[in-house]
């Protein structure tokens, strides 16, 4: 799994692979209050079938992922 975090550090984006082998990633915002991260998409349910789909999709649905 890979996370990598917007420049101003109030997101972050996870690659993720599952148990079946298959990758995903979400897109997650720190809460302000608690510091705690909160997905704020429902990416996580799409399917790849490799890491570099999953952050090519990723690259192209999220604004500041690049």
């Amino acid at each position: 799994m890979t996370s990598e975090n917007s420049p101003d550090g109030r997101f972050c984006v996870d690659i993720f692979q599952r148990a079946d082998g298959t990758w995903g990633f979400e897109q997650y915002r720190r809460d302000v209050e608690d510091g705690f991260w909160f997905p704020v998409s429902r990416y996580s349910a799409l399917v790849f079938p490799d890491a570099v789909t999953a952050r090519a999709r990723a690259v192209a649905e999220i604004d500041w992922f690049s």
